[in-house]
């Protein structure tokens, strides 16, 4: 296998790193990185526990390559607070909603969510709960997260 020299930012920092050219975006991440709150599970694109934002579009860190990564800029759930750790509003209305319990899915499903709730953005009900159709969560019958769904809906409208 060939290995490959690759740049990028991640959560605000500039990261660089030799990977292997079938090093999956997620693995390089967790295990060269540090960024452990990016899940890998299914590693098939299906549970969405690994989800990331890639230049601002989300993305399945267990199917796209690291070195498609390269210069791109990557935010993961460790991306979301604020510095003086004030949560984001995805973040906070998922713990007042009582929408985790294990927490394997929570950062996926954040990341995704906070991409709907970005600047400007005033999602529906129904959509944030369309996009949750990317995510598999075994632990909380999905209520707790609709509830914080509802909470993001009823704040940004």
């Amino acid at each position: 296998m060939s290995d490959h020299r690759i740049e990028l930012t991640v959560n605000g920092r500039k990261h660089g790193g030799t990977v292997e050219a079938r090093t999956s975006l997620g693995e390089f991440l967790r295990e060269q990185l540090g960024y452990t709150g990016t899940h890998l599970a299914c590693e098939h694109g299906v549970c969405g526990a690994c989800t990331v934002s890639v230049d601002g579009a989300v993305a399945r860190s267990c199917l796209m390559l690291a070195v498609q990564a390269d210069g791109s800029e990557v935010t993961t759930v460790e991306g979301l607070a604020e510095a003086d750790g004030t949560l984001h509003p995805v973040q906070q209305a998922m713990r007042d909603n009582f929408g985790l319990q294990c927490g394997f899915c929570t950062p996926g499903i954040v990341i995704t969510l906070a991409s709907l709730t970005g600047e400007g953005k005033e999602p529906t009900e129904q959509e944030m709960i369309d996009a949750m159709s990317g995510h598999i969560c075994r632990c909380t019958g999905y209520q707790g997260i609709r509830r914080a769904i509802r909470q993001l809906t009823s704040e940004t409208a």
